[in-house]
């Protein structure tokens, strides 16, 4: 997967770097894995404006996923890599030896024609889905499950990984994408390798007209309203409106806003700052 600069015909192109679509082997998506999605433009059932900065957009189709890859033992055989505009990885279209088809977050280096596996009997390969008792110490992992069972929770974005550290009894220690290392219980299922489409941080929009394409609206900066509007607004000229806070007074920019979590004592070592 690579990024290509457009040349600069109009003034908006001149920044513009968007993806080459390279590794996408098929156009449409698979009609059976696909439903519709229905847009809200950040209303609710009343009509009333809930959610700022949201509306307009293409159409998109929402492609299910297989987050769990519970086929476990059955073969598959991977027939495409395709585009999805709702994640920011590629996604691959995998044909089962019992007929049935799903979707799973494409790897990186995954080929069409290459065959996946998930549960015990698979190999720690590309694309094969293991239990973490089961991967190799030191082994690059992602779509990781929290719960066992639950599906894939961790590192599902576009060229994020985790790498299994090491086994401390009924836990593995994983070393997560943001610095984090915690225990996840052996029993859950992890994806080999890294996510694909890892040059998608490269990639710049160029215009705000891109922004509104992908449904967000232009933002207005708290420091540009009115005191009854934001915590930040008001002020003679160009004030910088105080602390950084959100519009309903919740400091931002450092203040931690992260509440008691019964999962914080698996946490070893926190992300870095």
């Amino acid at each position: 997967m690579a990024v290509k600069k457009l040349r600069p015909i109009t003034p908006s192109q001149r920044h513009t770097i968007v993806d080459s679509y390279d590794d996408i082997t098929a156009s449409r998506p698979e009609e059976s894995l696909v439903v519709p999605i229905k847009k809200s433009g950040g209303r609710n059932d009343d009509g009333k404006m809930t959610m700022r900065y949201v509306g307009g957009g293409h159409k998109r189709m929402y492609r299910i996923i297989d987050f769990k890859r519970n086929k476990h033992g059955i073969e598959g055989i991977v027939k495409t890599v395709e585009y999805d505009p709702n994640r920011t990885a590629r996604i691959a279209l995998v044909y089962y030896k019992d007929g049935e088809k799903r979707y799973i977050i494409a790897p990186n280096g995954i080929k069409v024609g290459q065959k996946i596996m998930s549960g015990e009997t698979a190999t720690p390969e590309i694309g094969n889905a293991l239990f973490l008792k089961d991967i190799p110490l030191g082994t690059l992992i992602h779509a990781i499950e929290l719960r066992p069972g639950q599906g894939a929770d961790i590192a599902r974005s576009a060229g994020t990984y985790a790498q299994l550290a090491a086994r401390d009894g009924k836990y593995a220690i994983i070393k997560l994408p943001s610095g984090e290392t915690r225990m996840i219980l052996t029993t859950c299922l992890a994806t080999i390798g890294t996510v694909s489409n890892g040059d998608h941080m490269q990639e710049q929009l160029g215009k705000a007209g891109r922004s509104r394409w992908a449904g967000r609206r232009p933002r207005v900066r708290g420091v540009a309203m009115n005191p009854v509007d934001h915590p930040m607004g008001g002020g003679e000229g160009r004030a910088s409106g105080g602390h950084p806070r959100s519009r309903k007074g919740l400091l931002a920019k450092g203040f931690k806003t992260r509440k008691n979590k019964t999962t914080d004592k698996y946490i070893i070592e926190r992300r870095k700052k």
